[in-house]
């Protein structure tokens, strides 16, 4: 299944969880592996606390200084900054499902990274029952 989210920023971590938890209920199937896939080129998914809202916003202060937007890229379009973000990140993560519930640690949450928005963004979640 997929679901669609808007950014609202070139970069931004939107947190995810709920609307994965809901595919999960939907699908009915209680054990076995969930796969979030971002379907982009320039948008990441990742897991990470999502306790405390500086902790997204410091990761992005991090990752634009390690890979910064303007710095003499060949890419036409301009955004290679994203695509290697994503490269570091990965486009994907696996959560193990038991009894219905995703199994995340108490401050883990799932997190769509857009490094190129704001963009109408596209997440697959497949889930693999046991």
């Amino acid at each position: 299944m997929q679901f669609s989210i808007k950014t609202g920023a070139r970069t931004q971590m939107i947190d995810i969880t709920d609307q994965v938890r809901d595919i999960v209920r939907q699908s009915g199937i209680s054990n076995g592996l969930v796969h979030v896939f971002s379907m982009h080129t320039t948008g990441a998914v990742t897991i990470n606390e999502n306790a405390d809202p500086a902790v997204p916003v410091d990761i992005l202060s991090c990752i634009n200084k390690v890979v910064p937007f303007d710095d003499n890229f060949t890419h036409m379009e301009g955004n290679s900054a994203a695509h290697i973000k994503v490269s570091l990140f990965g486009p994907s993560e696996s959560v193990a499902l038991e009894n219905g519930n995703l199994v995340l640690g108490t401050w883990q949450s799932l997190f769509f990274c857009e490094f190129d928005g704001p963009r109408t963004r596209k997440i697959n979640v497949t889930i693999l029952g046991t």
